[in-house]
């Protein structure tokens, strides 16, 4: 039997008849200045005021019948500096592979938690560090960060378990499974393996959610069970906390409104937890948005030196084209004192640089920005 070169070839490529793939390379460069004022005053230049920057790499492969692969590698970027965001991390925001399939999708990798999209699909402001974010709730359990913190660091925290898994924004080392959609409803499985020799069920991360989608309405609930002994034997050194989160948002024509609330229960003897909740809303015409949201993170009796913080910020954004926008904020921070007067805010997940001393309870922060999206 006889092969001609071209028909080599096209046997070769038959296969691509019916496995269809790309790839794309995207990201965002988003860059802003921010005036800040208390009983002293800083001028910064940061970046991601509004998302996060970042450049990521993603592509699919339709294997037929209705199964597919994809794949995400997505790094975080400090624009301002030029450094690599989430703690150096190459791909720190998403690096993960998946398959879908009629019956859901398992996918592995270093993933978003429910709580990441939580915070930022129903937050005004978002989960990033300027506004009136939800970055704003946390900083219980002895350094546990519900929202942001742990997951800009590489290193393990001794009072932070989340950390071998990534933290509860971002999972390391997880599994997770999300099931079809069926008349807007779709929940979703994720395990975090902490990866540590004889301490399976002691060192992980589960997240359980539910999220409903349809006429208008889009809510969503969670519950995040994180364990880790951190190789210590001192109980207040390990983590033990579960998180419960609830949000919703409501869209009407040009008017949305949304929310949630956020619970951390530390289960370690210190006890120290803490919970926080966000309302706003936005309205949208021609190529203007205006919005405006109220974040209170509110430790409990048992978190020594912590006081209430309230965040109120209104905002505006311009929208020169689909992929580049204006935005600036003005918001007003008010922090309660502790019982030895220290400053014991949380704004934006830190405290900003220069506005640390006493008398920096009550701080106002001006922001002005530019997003382009690529």
């Amino acid at each position: 039997m006889k092969f001609t070169l071209g028909a080599i070839a096209l046997a070769l490529a038959a296969p691509a008849a019916f496995a269809q793939s790309s790839v794309t390379i995207y990201g965002i460069i988003d860059l802003d200045g921010q005036y800040l004022s208390g009983h002293t005053k800083d001028v910064l230049v940061t970046s991601g005021g509004q998302s996060g920057s970042r450049i990521g790499f993603k592509g699919t492969e339709d294997l037929g019948s209705g199964y597919y692969t994809d794949f995400v590698l997505e790094g975080g970027l400090n624009v301002d500096t030029g450094g690599s965001a989430q703690g150096g991390a190459l791909f720190g925001r998403q690096a993960f592979g998946a398959l879908r399939t009629p019956f859901g999708t398992a996918s592995a990798g270093r993933q978003y938690s429910s709580i990441y999209f939580q915070t930022g699909d129903f937050s005004e402001f978002s989960n990033v560090s300027v506004g009136a974010t939800t970055a704003v709730i946390g900083g219980w359990a002895g350094g546990y960060e519900p929202i942001r913190g742990s997951a800009n660091n590489t290193t393990t925290s001794t009072a932070t378990g989340s950390e071998l898994n990534g933290s509860p924004a971002r999972v390391n080392n997880s599994f997770r499974y999300t099931t079809p959609t069926f008349e807007g409803l779709k929940a979703s499985f994720l395990y975090g393996a902490g990866e540590v020799t004889g301490g399976t069920t002691s060192t992980r991360l589960f997240d359980y959610s539910l999220r409903y989608t349809n006429y208008g309405v889009d809510a969503y609930v969670s519950y995040v069970s994180d364990k880790a002994q951190n190789g210590t034997n001192v109980l207040n050194s390990r983590t033990d906390v579960g998180i419960i989160t609830a949000s919703a948002a409501y869209t009407i024509g040009a008017f949305k409104v949304e929310g949630g609330y956020l619970s951390a229960n530390d289960k370690r003897p210190a006890d120290q937890d803490g919970h926080g909740f966000w309302l706003g809303g936005d309205y949208k015409f021609g190529q203007n948005v205006v919005r405006t949201q109220w974040v209170q993170n509110n430790p409990n009796h048992n978190n020594t030196g912590l006081g209430k913080t309230n965040a109120f910020g209104v905002g505006y954004e311009y929208d020169f084209s689909k992929r580049t926008n204006l935005y600036t904020s003005l918001t007003r921070f008010d922090n309660d004192a502790s019982a030895d007067g220290k400053f014991v805010g949380r704004i934006g997940g830190a405290t900003p640089a220069g506005l640390t001393t006493t008398t920096d309870r009550s701080v106002n922060e001006f922001v002005l920005g530019v997003r382009h999206a690529f």
